[in-house]
């Protein structure tokens, strides 16, 4: 048996830990008998993508297909989300479907982030996001309890799932962390672009340092992240809802209040879970909001990518209402096993190099 082994093999990044893997395997056959009970079909869609997905701060991993049908190379992209490809299987017919895949961001390395990771996403025809909100509760108790805990553990935090879960407002959630009435902070009118102005006047009041060229979505989340997020799902799971439009990427506006789409996001132990939509269904809303992401993409950093022109055509065919939901399941492992690091509940790790363990 040879000995000279890279510096970087270490047995014990891929069998350490071992119950959290063990819990892994129950936790996807949970949500597979759940999804199959409620009559959902499982597809699978192709990782590779002419579009990745276009929200403005995602970044995917870009490769080329030598096709000796063609004389220069075909780019494609790493899906960031199978939302697209999903949502055309909607308008074609399916009405209830779901996929347990690996997705790619190329956003760096943290204790909750690998830039390969597991999401379960589905979606129902025909409902809003107030049943997603239901088969999302359902679905994180179910693999709980399968795992034979009911709380989910992040450090010393603890998260119980079998009290009723919170359900906040964003314009709430800053009402009571920040004091900040974030609703007065954007104009009477849905845009996608608000003014910074009032909303940096309010953040410099709390402490948080804003520059001159700071967008109104910036100032948002720095104080998101620095005053809001940690706090939330903190006794019992958080969702939080009603983003205001212009945080609503592919997203329907709320009926009774444009100002604010119908999205949420469940956070546990200051953990955000999911991301959850009533679906956008109007073609040219649509179409308005991606050519603004990738301008905007383009202004920040110097690249925008392909809008997925099939996706579009099935939105003028006819897409149906339907909601949807996209989990990250590695971190409801890590969530339901306690565990610290999201390579601590993955049966190998993508990052090795460089990386002290």
């Amino acid at each position: 048996m040879t000995t000279n082994l890279s510096k970087w093999w270490k047995p014990d990044l891929y069998l350490k830990n071992q119950p959290n893997r063990l819990a892994r395997m129950t936790v996807f056959q949970t949500i597979r008998a759940w999804m199959m009970k409620e009559g959902f079909l499982e597809v699978d869609t192709p990782a590779l993508q002419i579009s990745p997905g276009l929200e403005v701060h995602l970044k995917a991993f870009k490769t080329e297909f030598d096709n000796p049908l063609r004389t220069d190379p075909q780019t494609f992209y790493l899906h960031t989300s199978p939302e697209f490809t999903m949502k055309k299987l909607i308008v074609a017919g399916l009405p209830r479907i779901f996929q347990l895949c690996k997705t790619y961001r190329n956003e760096g390395v943290s204790t909750t982030h690998q830039p390969e990771f597991t999401m379960l996403e589905w979606y129902r025809r025909e409902e809003t996001y107030e049943k997603i909100m239901e088969d999302t509760m359902h679905i994180v108790q179910s693999c709980a309890k399968a795992c034979h805990v009911t709380e989910l553990r992040r450090g010393d935090r603890r998260c119980s799932l079998f009290q009723k879960w919170e359900r906040l407002t964003v314009a709430e959630a800053f009402q009571r962390y920040v004091h900040i009435d974030i609703m007065k902070t954007i104009p009477t009118e849905p845009t996608l672009e608000p003014s910074p102005d009032l909303l940096r006047h309010e953040a410099e009041k709390i402490g948080i340092q804003c520059d001159d060229t700071d967008r109104w979505e910036d100032i948002f989340f720095r104080i998101m992240l620095n005053c809001i997020e940690d706090k939330l799902g903190d006794r019992v799971p958080t969702i939080l809802c009603e983003y205001p439009t212009c945080l609503g990427a592919l997203a329907r506006k709320k009926p009774d209040n444009p100002l604010v789409v119908e999205r949420f996001e469940c956070y546990v132990c200051g953990v955000e879970l999911c991301n959850a939509f009533s679906e956008l269904t109007d073609p040219i809303e649509q179409a308005e909001r991606f050519n603004y992401d990738m301008n905007m993409k383009q202004k920040l950093y110097g690249e925008r990518y392909p809008i997925d022109k099939d996706f579009m055509e099935a939105l003028q065919y006819g897409m149906p209402a339907c909601a949807g939901n996209a989990i990250g399941v590695d971190r409801l492992i890590m969530l339901i096993t306690g565990a610290d690091d999201i390579q601590d509940v993955q049966w190998a790790p993508v990052m090795v190099q460089n990386q002290e363990r």
